[in-house]
């Protein structure tokens, strides 16, 4: 486990990416507060269970412990997103996404701080080769920015909530890692989900943006139900089974899967690029089967700064993984026992 623990975590990164299709329909009618909401109501049907046989093993964490689960039920699911979301609203897209990659740097900041992680010349190495891919995969043009003509138009305040959006998210990370420390994968799952519904069903009554029920279709229960258990539920059993073996400093890095699986939804479902899906639809139609990877290919080339990225990306991911094993041999944790609970 050592060894694909950080593969585990970037399975689960990607998984992330795969909502937002389902996302751009939802929010055209939902609010983003109810839609998340929606989604945790979804995944606690699945968790619930596993924290009422589990209860036991609340015992194991002290004041300290509920502080860290707190905060990333409150401040990583929940806070962070509003944060990124309301970034939007005051910078660009170009802006908020370049800031979000500071992201891994906290972590890592914190991993050295508070898990004490020893961070040598061999784990920088690969860390700026992924951070450097993250980046090409992101700016398809080298220059940040998502599309021509978009300009950086840094704001205070916008800058502030994009921050503070990479200030939970990474801290989460670090937070996980101490909490796996008492309990299993499963358990630290389940309290993530709870305790962020119950925020979320809060908020979402005080700021009166739950919905009549009756005005909710089929297709936006079954897109909510798809999110919550692709990008939620799924997601999120596995990387925390991996983080489980994972350095924290290292587990932020193989988050990067994110934004590498984001890069092929674009290609074949957002309506900018709307027209990938429907050629290789045609081409399908008309059982021109030998044509669709042709096509596909085609796209590589064209982005092709993006597709340097994802090589670039996936062989840093491979040698952190071999890092994060000699790493964990070096410093052996208790909490490997819980694991298989």
């Amino acid at each position: 486990m050592k060894k694909i623990g950080p593969y585990l975590i970037f399975i689960a990164a990607m998984l992330w990416a795969t909502d937002a299709p389902f996302r751009v329909h939802l929010t055209k009618e939902l609010s983003s507060n109810f839609i998340v909401l929606g989604e945790h109501f979804v995944d606690i049907l699945f968790v619930l269970p596993v924290l009422v046989m589990g209860f036991g093993d609340l015992k194991k964490l002290n004041f300290k412990d509920w502080l860290a689960v707190l905060f990333i039920a409150v401040g990583g699911s929940a806070l962070a997103s509003v944060a990124f979301t309301q970034a939007f609203h005051y910078v660009n897209p170009s802006v908020a996404i370049l800031l979000q990659k500071l992201q891994p740097l906290i972590t890592i900041g914190l991993a050295a701080t508070i898990l004490k992680e020893n961070l040598n010349s061999k784990f920088w190495l690969w860390a700026i080769v992924a951070l450097f891919g993250a980046y090409l995969i992101s700016f398809n043009g080298l220059r940040p920015q998502l599309f021509p003509g978009d300009t950086l138009n840094p704001n205070l305040k916008g800058v502030g909530l994009a921050l503070i959006a990479a200030f939970f998210w990474g801290g989460s990370t670090v937070m996980g890692k101490l909490v796996l420390e008492k309990v299993n994968f499963k358990i630290m799952t389940s309290l993530r989900f709870v305790l962020a519904f119950v925020f979320l069903l809060i908020l979402n009554i005080s700021q009166h943006t739950i919905p009549k029920f009756s005005t909710l279709t089929k297709t936006d229960w079954s897109f909510i139900a798809i999110i919550a258990i692709t990008s939620g539920v799924v997601s999120l059993f596995i990387y925390y089974r991996g983080l489980a073996y994972t350095k924290a400093s290292v587990a932020t890095l193989a988050e990067l899967g994110f934004p590498m699986a984001a890069v092929f939804v674009n290609w074949i479902f957002l309506p900018q690029y709307g027209y990938s899906t429907a050629t290789v639809a045609y081409l399908i139609s008309k059982h021109a089967y030998m044509q669709v990877l042709p096509f596909i290919w085609g796209l590589f080339v064209f982005y092709k700064i993006q597709t340097l990225g994802m090589v670039v990306l996936l062989f840093a991911i491979f040698r952190l993984a071999s890092y994060n094993k000699q790493q964990e041999n070096l410093d052996p944790k208790p909490l490997l026992l819980n694991q298989t609970t």
